[in-house]
């Protein structure tokens, strides 16, 4: 049998760094389609049991699609895990080629889950959405600005500016509707996730764009995926408070939004909510457990592929509600 090669991949705008192990090979190579092409064809020949490709906000994106096309195992980590790892080895200094090492090595030592990387309509739809979130960030500046300024001459020209920036929301909103109507599955899953009451088209485009994993993981794999899941802090005796930490930033604020909504007009959501500060427990902590329970229904439904139900209609019915 060949020895099990594992890489690690450091990409940047301009270069690629490629490490393996255990054949201590290292290599750079510019970020181009015909050099990934030549890295697809030079990797197809070895034994390679896993690719680990650190995050770098997009750049590798190209990279890790063509991997994965080829039907080698790809994992996309966290860059921060990364860099613990790092420094819990003992490698402190950072340069591109260390960076590909430390992959290579935490490929092998770890062995972080190989996902399926998202299809290019929900890549689309995710680039279309992360545009739109930054022409709101300039949209609450600039009306930032003007609440503070006296200066008429000033005021009209930010007027202008906001004035430009709503048209062009209105143009991505436009292009969001358009690709989800363009697509069969995306606009099912849409329709679906809307079906619950409190979740509205930020969230169910939020979950649509930023996690595709919904409905193919077990509700614990999703909750710390998105952040939401407590994290013990005990050591001997001592019995911490269990707190949330990290994950996907973006989907947990849209799932924190529509909690908010959900705590008040959905019925299992705020029978919960209620039941939890009556216990005593603090109305934030009470909040996150109801993020991670319409998480946990989101979760449910995309893999039953069932439309929400009313608690009143499943009892009814004597089928189980879609909680997971």
């Amino acid at each position: 049998m060949p020895e099990q090669v594992f890489v690690g991949i450091d990409v940047s705008k301009d270069h690629i760094d490629v490490a393996l192990r255990p054949l201590d090979q290292v290599w750079r190579r510019s970020n181009t389609a015909r050099a990934i092409a030549g890295l697809c064809r030079r990797l197809e020949r070895l034994a390679v049991a896993l690719v680990v490709i650190e995050a770098t906000g997009g750049y590798e994106v190209p990279v890790a699609t063509k991997l994965a096309a080829t039907g080698l195992e790809v994992a996309v980590v966290n860059p921060r895990h990364a860099r613990d790892f790092a420094r819990a080895t003992g490698r402190l200094a950072k340069t591109d080629a260390i960076d590909a090492r430390v992959l290579a090595r935490y490929a092998e030592a770890v062995r972080p889950p190989a996902r399926e990387l998202p299809d290019p309509e929900t890549r689309r739809l995710a680039a279309l959405l992360s545009r739109r979130t930054q022409i709101m960030g300039m949209l609450v500046q600039e009306k930032n600005r003007l609440s503070r300024l006296t200066d008429t001459a000033v005021r009209r020209d930010i007027r202008t500016t906001i004035a430009w920036l709503e048209r062009r929301i209105k143009r991505l909103d436009g292009k969001l509707d358009k690709a989800i109507a363009a697509d069969r599955d995306l606009a099912a899953r849409n329709r679906l996730l809307q079906s619950v009451p409190g979740v509205g088209p930020g969230l169910a485009l939020s979950l649509t764009a930023y996690l595709p994993e919904l409905g193919s993981l077990d509700r614990q794999t999703l909750a710390a995926l998105v952040g939401v899941a407590p994290i013990n802090r005990d050591s001997g005796s001592f019995r911490g408070r269990r707190s949330v930490w990290g994950g996907r930033a973006r989907v947990r604020t849209a799932l924190y939004m529509s909690t908010l909504s959900a705590s008040r007009c959905n019925p299992a959501i705020a029978d919960f909510y209620r039941r939890l500060v009556e216990a005593g427990k603090p109305r934030k902590l009470a909040l996150t457990a109801c993020m991670r329970k319409l998480l946990t229904i989101l979760n449910s439904m995309v893999k039953r592929g069932e439309h929400w139900r009313h608690p009143d209609e499943t009892a009814a019915t004597g089928e189980l509600p879609a909680t997971g």
